[in-house]
């Protein structure tokens, strides 16, 4: 079976910088190392699981003052690697305005990405906020489309303050509003979207242009009425993303197969809602 995974991220050393403060924290969280690793063993992670990865960049500047794992690393290594690596996720800080928009359309118009992806909490902003609807209107118009973190994290989890960030920035219900303010814009939610998961239900049953990624959380550990509405009626919304590195790939798609979902449900969350949907 074809396996499409949305949300990886680079996991060498540039990538371990853009998190700032962070990694100390994130390997408490996961309960392991958290350190980087070198671009060939990425690749060779992702080629013995047999997933075509989807890069995600990741762009802190205006929070943590980090130097970015910019578009231009992401796409380089999708370039280097294009058995293994078949899409790329932009970052933008919608926080540095006219640079952000600009950035926007380097990312579509010059290296082909699909789309862009927001962490609201790590940036400090809620998507429905107004005052960045310009950088939306934007990537509507280039024909992109978004994947937004929803739920909490694990980056600035157990600091002072969650070092400032605020998990709230990430409720499903600013995403209903972006929906509902643009219609045409493809919409990925990330992650199970915990502890609002019956909401974040709610916005992808009713909105017809947004759909959900279950990243950076094992299967098993699903809430219950998630798994069984997988298999009914959000089969045709949900796909596969693995949130890399965080859990190993052996981990997450053994525990998907013991879900115990038809194989057309599978085909659906694996490949062919992402192909239908996002194109690939």
């Amino acid at each position: 079976m074809r396996i499409i995974d949305l949300h990886c991220y680079p996991g060498t050393q540039t990538w371990i910088d853009a998190q700032g403060p962070y990694p100390e924290a994130l390997a408490t969280y996961w309960k392991r190392d958290w350190s980087a690793k070198s671009e060939a063993d990425v690749i060779a992670e992702f080629t013995t699981a047999g997933v075509e990865a989807c890069l995600v960049a990741l762009d802190l500047e205006t929070t943590v003052a980090t130097v970015p794992c910019d578009n231009d690393y992401v796409h380089a290594m999708w370039k280097r690697h294009p058995q293994r690596v078949i899409q790329c996720w932009g970052a933008v800080e919608p926080a540095k305005g006219e640079v952000a928009i600009r950035q926007v359309k380097k990312a579509v118009k010059e290296l082909g990405f699909i789309g862009f992806h927001f962490h609201p909490i790590m940036q400090h902003f809620a998507v429905n906020d107004r005052r960045h609807y310009d950088l939306f209107e934007e990537i509507n118009a280039l024909g992109a489309a978004v994947m937004i973190d929803v739920g909490t994290t694990g980056m600035g989890a157990g600091m002072a303050g969650g070092h400032g960030a605020r998990i709230r920035h990430a409720h499903p219900g600013h995403i209903d509003d972006l929906a509902a303010d643009f219609p045409n814009l493809k919409i990925i939610m990330a992650h199970p979207g915990w502890p609002w998961v019956d909401e974040t239900t709610a916005v992808a049953l009713h909105k017809g242009n947004v759909y959900w990624e279950m990243s950076g959380w094992a299967p098993k550990h699903f809430p219950g009425n998630l798994k069984v509405d997988i298999r009914g009626r959000l089969q045709d919304k949900i796909m596969f993303g693995s949130d890399y590195p965080s859990l190993p790939y052996e981990r997450i798609l053994r525990e998907w197969g013991e879900l115990g979902y038809s194989d057309a449900v599978m085909e659906k969350v694996m490949h062919g809602n992402a192909e239908r949907v996002l194109g690939l």
